[in-house]
């Protein structure tokens, strides 16, 4: 049965409302450009003719003065046009979609656990529930070391995976975009589980040939909110740099040397969710590249609660009883999680939403709080601000939460369902095949507004706001959805919680 959501703003209203509120987002969104048009008439109509010829001729008999007013204009206009912030410009992107011999169905990988004698009984049926309700389909990808018996874990196989998705995604990057990899002077790698030495910064310099005073950056320990925080940190050194510049993101997750292999049910989640895969993102502080670029870069927000224990260790490495080695998610995620959402989103609002979903916060703000009027919190509409939604896809359960929580619609949270079906959790490379597959849909207009959230461990939280430079069409792209995106979306029957 497919899941149908009704947004809560749209139940029980009656017809006349909805343009009524539409009138009053007009007015005040538009409130202060309709009050400046009939001062500045009014104000148009105090001058005459004879005043403006008047003005003419003396500035044409007073060529100092005349000088003195096209200096002032000059200075204000060189004045404006340097204050002002280097844009910074997505050119394009590429995701991995790893060779059909990757490819593994639930049922083969359960078999394959089963095989390693590592799990008991309990913990292979516990993985089979959690992989039912989990909303993968039978197609996503696993590193070829998890896929021989026995498994192979090794530091050369955990290098060997994450080199083949680099050399993957980074080649389709640099014959999308044309440019070479010595144009490159900022290269930021993230990956969470795996920071072998050396780093895999270093392993990209080296194979590409990097030039060698290029800016590296290896991140680690991130989680899934990783390639935001890159593209952050990108940002602010394209920002800093006085000369035109490309930024290359590179944003991964290893799976091979990350397989849990005991039997603590809050360490055996993360074997059902997470899959092979990577993204890479090439930015540019050139001004000149603004036509052929796909977005351009708005704004990032960052939110960190790490200073709280409980937010700190809800994701955490450790070892279980038995000395084995694996990722633990604390009950209190949910909750975390939600409060992370929350400050994030606290901190986005104010800078994105318009005039009219502001007023009605304030004023439904300040009933509750001023006049203690019984008035349930205003639930800002973020679909007056944005046309997609990119949400890291963490799961099922995160993912109908915030369909419910933002007043989503199905529609909107598409993209993030069909990548967990079809990709599972890719960790933070996640929320670029998101915005892959609604370029493969083709959604994406000029002038559209992308949001792309989430979540990792810490635990954080960031945003990234592009807006569409052009409208993507996607007969001329190249990403891991067109060979198949006419079978999307797919029936995502409903399940009861385990």
């Amino acid at each position: 049965m497919k899941i149908k959501t009704v947004a809560m703003a749209d139940l029980k209203q009656p017809v006349y409302l909805k343009y009524v509120k539409l009138g009053y987002r007009y007015l005040a969104a538009h409130g202060m450009y309709l009050l400046l048009i009939p001062l500045a008439s009014a104000a148009a109509s105090c001058l005459t003719a004879q005043d403006l010829q008047g003005l003419q001729e003396q500035l044409r008999g007073n060529v100092v003065l005349a000088l003195l007013c096209s200096s002032i204009l000059s200075f204000l206009s060189s004045l404006y046009v340097l204050s002002r912030p280097c844009p910074v410009y997505l050119v394009d992107f590429s995701c991995c979609k790893p060779d059909d011999g990757y490819k593994s169905t639930q049922q083969k990988l359960l078999e394959l656990s089963r095989l390693t004698g590592a799990f008991t009984e309990e913990s292979l049926e516990f993985q089979r529930k959690v992989m039912e309700r989990s909303g993968l389909g039978e197609s996503s990808y696993v590193p070829g070391s998890l896929l021989s018996v026995p498994v192979d874990t090794s530091v050369a196989e955990a290098r060997k995976e994450t080199k083949t998705v680099a050399v993957a995604v980074l080649d389709e990057l640099f014959a999308k975009t044309g440019i070479k990899p010595r144009d490159v002077g900022i290269l930021i790698v993230n990956c969470g589980m795996f920071c072998p030495t050396p780093s895999l910064s270093s392993m990209i310099v080296n194979h590409y040939k990097l030039k060698e005073n290029i800016l590296s950056y290896n991140l680690g320990g991130m989680g899934c909110s990783a390639s935001v925080l890159a593209v952050d940190l990108a940002r602010k050194l394209l920002l800093r740099s006085h000369s035109n510049t490309y930024a290359v993101v590179f944003s991964t997750e290893n799976i091979t040397m990350n397989l849990y292999s005991g039997n603590d049910r809050s360490m055996l989640v993360t074997n059902c969710l997470f899959r092979m895969g990577g993204a890479a993102i090439l930015l540019s502080n050139r001004r000149s590249d603004r036509r052929r670029s796909k977005y351009q870069l708005v704004h990032t927000v960052r939110t960190h609660r790490g200073g709280e224990d409980r937010s700190y260790g809800c994701i955490l490495q450790r070892e279980d009883d038995e000395g084995k080695v694996g990722i633990s998610l604390s009950k209190d995620l949910p909750v975390v999680a939600g409060e992370a959402l929350k400050a994030n989103i606290t901190a986005l609002a104010p800078l994105v939403l318009p005039m009219s979903e502001k007023l009605l916060f304030l004023a439904t703000l300040v009933g509750r709080k001023l006049f203690k009027k019984k008035v349930k919190p205003y639930v800002p509409d973020f679909k007056q601000a944005f046309q997609h939604f990119c949400f890291h896809p963490g799961g099922r359960a995160v993912l109908d939460e915030m369909e419910k929580n933002l007043q989503l619609s199905e529609w909107h949270l598409e993209p993030s369902r069909m990548t967990l079906y079809k990709f599972g959790n890719t960790s933070s490379s996640s929320i670029w095949y998101e915005l892959a597959y609604t370029e493969g849909k083709g959604r994406i207009r000029k002038g559209d507004m992308v949001w792309q959230m989430a979540l990792g461990s810490g635990f954080k939280c960031g945003s990234a706001v592009w807006k569409a430079l052009r409208t993507v069409k996607p007969a001329k792209e190249k990403n891991p959805w067109m060979d198949e995106i006419d079978k999307f979306p797919v029936t995502i029957p409903k399940v009861s919680a385990i």
